[in-house]
């Protein structure tokens, strides 16, 4: 059981302060990223800066909650999850509220304990589809759904004002308790079981799944082998030296060699903390968010349950996907890539499907978070019952547009978010822009997850876009990486 650390608060010198891990060694760049706060785990991510995290985001919760509770703590199989596990609970209880620990388990099961309990919140450590040394943490309300901009700001401002060696502060005897809650997790399966159809059969249906070692261990073949389908699973074990090492949603060949072998129906990619999947088809292609949500939005279309036609996708969605989604009497709005910006625009717009390319899908029929195992899913039960296979689905849908996504290295933190200063940078963009003119289109951003800049390019043609895209790469690495 992880207990809260209590302490007593000192009064250091500036010196004394810089000396350790002090005000002095958080970045000048702001903290929250696209989906939370990632870094190389010991790094920024260590004990101390963690413990002092969630101090601060238990305050905050307990004002916009405006009572106390508690707080519902996930993570993923990352050797140092633990160790983050144990320091933002001990701040969390050092702020007064109760701790919901579940172990492992996937990022939308947190998000559904937050949402179907009285807890203030939930919290996910998990670095996604990052490599081992890394890690993160994911912030959500007590609707299960990631914090606004604001709140994170406020959490931010008041980590910055307050940050120093003498945590914690001095709180009087409100400590809060630590749990350990597994029983939570049933909640979540029930989601998933409710949201298909009782009738729903996989039988006959050969499905491989990769589990990329980490969070979707435990749930993601259960869920399979009880609807029916036989499940070959691999990189099947919690193993936090492994997690998503050439292996699951962003490396794709180990599933589609054992699809080969097996001579698989289906195969389903999902990252390190399962709030996204990427599929293939029985011939080894990829079926990524773009064709999942073109073809679960058909769907919906059909049966009526799609308000104006509408889908929420991001800036990386193919162009051949936006016109052929168009054609069919659908509309699409597009967001900031990250998908709680894609969440802010259903809410906003009333949308209930929405999701990104790399495999972040959200539909408000069911759930309130992107979910890789609850897609992959509906993607199966979308395949069972139309009779085709999913290649015939697919080859009926759309064809994307040729597009290359290269990231760009770019370690310093001060190139990355001021790159649209880089005056090269932007003529070269505009030089590409002015070419292609309709025949494509460019995105150039920032990484919120990763120390990467992103170049994609995508036109009518592969050669057109292999040519701006090699331009643009040499362009961003001379001058910013």
């Amino acid at each position: 059981m992880l207990r809260g650390i209590g302490g007593v608060n000192k009064k250091l010198s500036e010196k004394s302060l810089t000396n350790n891990i002090g005000i002095n060694s958080l970045p000048n760049t702001k903290l929250f990223g696209t989906d939370g706060i990632r870094s190389k785990a010991g790094e920024l991510l260590n004990s101390n800066f963690v413990l002092q995290l969630g101090y601060w985001v238990g305050t905050v919760l307990k004002e916009q909650a405006n009572r106390s509770g508690a707080v519902v703590i996930g993570q993923d199989s990352r050797n140092s999850s633990d160790m983050l596990a144990m320091a933002i609970s001990s701040g969390l209880t050092a702020a007064g509220l109760e701790v919901w620990h579940l172990g492992l388990c996937p990022t939308p099961c947190v998000a559904a304990a937050a949402n179907l309990t009285d807890a203030i919140g939930g919290i996910m450590i998990s670095a996604s589809h990052n490599p081992p040394a890394d890690n993160g943490i994911k912030f959500f309300n007590s609707k299960g759904i990631k914090l606004a901009d604001k709140v994170a700001g406020q959490i931010e401002s008041r980590l910055r004002a307050n940050f120093n060696c003498s945590f914690p502060l001095n709180v009087g005897n409100a400590w809060g308790k630590h749990y350990y809650r597994p029983d939570l997790i049933e909640k979540y399966t029930t989601v998933l079981e409710r949201s298909l159809s009782p009738d729903l059969s996989l039988e006959g249906m050969r499905i491989v799944l990769d589990l990329a070692w980490g969070a979707s261990v435990n749930l993601a073949p259960a869920m399979f082998e009880q609807l029916g389908a036989e499940v070959i699973a691999i990189n099947q074990l919690a193993d936090g030296d492994l997690i998503n090492v050439n292996c699951g949603s962003t490396h794709l060949d180990t599933l589609r060699q054992a699809m080969t072998k097996y001579q698989a129906n289906l195969g389903f990619a999902f990252d390190g903390d399962a709030d996204r999947v990427m599929a293939l088809d029985c011939q080894g292609r990829v079926v990524d968010g773009d064709y999942i949500l073109y073809l679960w939005g058909s769907q919906l279309k059909e049966q009526g349950a799609l308000p104006d036609n509408l889908v929420i996708a991001t800036v990386m969605a193919n162009l051949g996907f936006e016109r052929a989604w168009e054609r069919s009497g659908g509309k699409l709005i597009r967001t900031d890539v990250g998908d709680r910006h894609v969440q802010a625009e259903m809410w906003r717009t009333g949308a209930m499907l929405g999701g990104e390319q790399s495999g972040h899908i959200l539909c408000h029929h069911h759930s309130v978070s992107g979910d890789g195992i609850q897609t992959a899913l509906h993607l199966a039960s979308l395949v069972a019952n139309s009779g085709a296979s999913l290649t015939q689905l697919v080859d009926d849908s759309f064809q994307t547009y040729p597009q290359i996504l290269q990231n760009v290295r770019v370690e310093c933190r001060e190139k990355r978010s001021k790159w649209q200063e880089c005056t090269v940078v932007q003529q070269a963009i505009s030089e590409a822009e002015t070419a292609m003119g309709d025949d494509g289109r460019i995105l150039v951003r920032a990484s919120g997850t990763e120390p990467v800049i992103r170049v994609m390019v995508e036109a009518v043609n592969q050669e057109l876009t292999s040519h701006w895209t090699d331009q643009l790469v040499r362009v961003v690495e001379k001058n910013l990486a």
